[in-house]
């Protein structure tokens, strides 16, 4: 079964950091770029990051330096690691799988089911 799960989230402080998980089965995540959203503050899901064996991509310039994606292909997964969390990054966030790489456009195939974020005292 072609299958993205989303792991990790939960309450944490603001400071706080969260690594998540994107766990693929039925494909692997190196022959396809795999992306990160979050929906945030009732806005439309918005694209952080993306990774594939080829490229990478930051769609939120300020979570620059906060975010991190990385993949580990002998599990079949993509993480990111997310540092100096604050309220504003409360919110669900999901995985997906795109084309072969980043670049090649937003076209995304397979969803997770997401995973909750609380940044909160």
């Amino acid at each position: 079964q072609v299958q993205l799960v989303e792991s990790g989230g939960g309450l944490v402080q603001p400071g706080g950091s969260l690594r998540l998980s994107c766990a693929a089965s039925g494909f692997l995540v190196e022959s396809y770029a795999t992306w990160w959203f979050r929906q945030v503050d009732g806005k439309e899901r918005e694209e952080i990051v993306c990774i594939s064996s080829s490229d990478s991509m930051s769609y939120l310039e300020a979570m620059e330096d906060r975010f991190t994606v990385s993949s580990d292909h002998p599990k079949n997964t993509v993480y990111l690691q997310m540092n100096s969390l604050k309220p504003g990054d409360t919110g669900v966030y999901y995985c997906a799988r795109g084309g072969s790489t980043c670049l090649e456009g937003k076209h995304f195939e397979v969803w997770g089911q997401g995973t909750l974020v609380t940044v909160s005292a």
